[in-house]
């Protein structure tokens, strides 16, 4: 083994995304034993924990108790943060291997897919990723239109996103006050007129991507009741075997055949149900649906669309239908798959040969597939890649190693970065706002906000 790595020279790590992925990634490394690190995280945002923060909902709190880990992972020597600072934008892969051994890209997927219907750009639908940042304090998305003046919405999916829109839609106003719910989304939730949210399965119940546990929050949800046809699961055909499906039926069953009681509000769930055309002149008013039958193909079931249709109301359309990687400018990209190439975490080039030094780690890797505990094995895999490539010599050799050199080049091209330390302050201030209300805390929605805490 060369120098690097040592106390003296240690192994210089650049991770670019401060999400789980990014966090996991800086936890293989400092496990090392033998081998010293010096990571430095960048995030375009001015906040870490990407998702953990910006797209769990409000009302799970216990989930974002990850961010303690997180926590400690950023006190242990050699971690730095840079938030505000842009790969393409502010620095390039140029000058990050100038300055490290090793790039990890871990930016997620943060685009999400398009139905590609008719009427799909009117007003009044969304995607589900904007909806959830919206009403997460997202920067990028504080200023989204969101009208809740009406009474019908259509989501369409039926994963865990889907699950958490809905939620969100039908959960009283007061009970949302008590997370961490975004201030302007809680003020626009309290006067919120919708009755009926119909999620949209496109195959059967037993192909449904939710888990049962987020079935039997909805079936529990105060003033509200969650519709389920138990025709539609009769229809359902074998599953066993299929542990998953088989709990997901079980689940189902057991709040099937419910009728609305007065005053409360709906969740319908459809399935073997796909829209085919948004219809309204100026915005959104109804919704065109086809009905699907499952078929087998290529060993799998598939939805085949009939000549069955129906026309439903929607003042408000949320489409959560899957996501995938945006390019990373400087670094190759498969864009039918939606992710970097890579092996074992390497990035592939155009040749098919890694790129030195190059890796990545989470759904930009491997696609957005599994939970928030699913990176820590993804980022294990790929840092046993990065450590084989130091022992092997493989790594790059930056002219300018030093933790000093790196943040020069902050510095110089991203004078407004955000560094750990300032994070905290902001941290703090959030809780701080949110302890009057008895809230976790009151999140900044802009980056003018933040910038104002640390300026006083």
């Amino acid at each position: 083994m060369s120098e690097v790595g040592t106390t003296s020279r240690p192994l210089r790590v650049a991770i670019i995304g401060a999400g789980p992925a990014g966090f996991y990634t800086a936890e293989h490394l400092q496990k090392r034993e033998g081998i010293t690190v010096a990571i430095d995280m960048y995030d375009r945002l001015a906040t870490p924990y990407g998702l953990v923060r910006l797209g769990v909902a409000p009302d799970h709190e216990k989930i974002k108790s990850v961010t303690k880990v997180y926590e400690r992972i950023a006190g242990r020597p050699g971690f730095r943060f840079f938030g505000c600072v842009e790969i393409g934008r502010d620095v390039t892969d140029a000058d990050l291997a100038d300055h490290y051994d090793a790039i990890v890209l871990t930016v997620g997927a943060p685009v999400d897919r398009r139905m590609g219907i008719p009427g799909e750009d009117l007003a009044g639908s969304h995607s589900a990723t904007d909806f959830v940042a919206w009403y997460n304090a997202h920067p990028d998305h504080h200023d989204l239109t969101v009208d809740l003046g009406i009474q019908d919405v259509v989501v369409v999916g039926n994963g865990n996103v889907a699950v958490d829109v809905a939620r969100i839609l039908a959960t009283d106003a007061q009970e949302l006050a008590h997370t961490d719910i975004a201030d302007h989304a809680l003020e626009i939730l309290r006067t919120s007129a919708v009755r009926t949210v119909t999620m949209l399965g496109r195959r059967g119940p037993a192909q449904a991507a939710f888990t049962p546990k987020e079935i039997r929050e909805l079936g529990e949800l105060a003033g509200v009741t969650l519709v389920v046809d138990p025709v539609d699961l009769d229809a359902v055909g074998e599953v066993s075997g299929d542990e998953h499906a088989e709990r997901v039926m079980k689940a189902l069953r057991a709040v099937a055949g419910r009728t609305p009681a007065p005053g409360d509000r709906v969740i319908q769930l459809r399935f073997l149900t796909s829209p085919t055309e948004l219809r309204g002149v100026d915005a959104v008013r109804a919704v065109v649906l086809v009905e699907n039958d499952l078929v087998e193909r290529d060993g799998s079931l598939r939805a085949q669309p009939t000549d069955r249709t129906d026309v439903i109301s929607a003042g408000l359309v949320l489409r959560a239908v899957g996501y995938r990687g945006a390019p990373v400018p400087g670094y190759p990209f498969d864009d039918r798959a939606g992710r970097i190439p890579n092996r074992d975490g390497r990035i592939i080039g155009d040749d098919g040969t890694p790129l030195v030094g190059r890796y990545v780690a989470g759904w930009i890797k491997r696609g957005p597939q599994g939970v928030i505990g699913t990176n820590k094995a993804d980022a294990g895999d790929t840092v046993a890649s990065i450590i084989d490539d130091l022992i092997e010599g493989r790594l790059l050799n930056p002219t300018h190693p030093t933790q000093d050199d790196a943040s020069a080049l902050v510095a110089t091209h991203a004078p407004g970065a955000i560094s750990w330390d300032d994070w905290q302050q902001i941290d703090r201030r959030e809780r701080e706002r949110g302890e009057p209300d008895g809230r976790p805390r009151r999140k900044f929605a802009s980056l003018r906000e933040m910038r104002d805490v640390l300026e006083r």
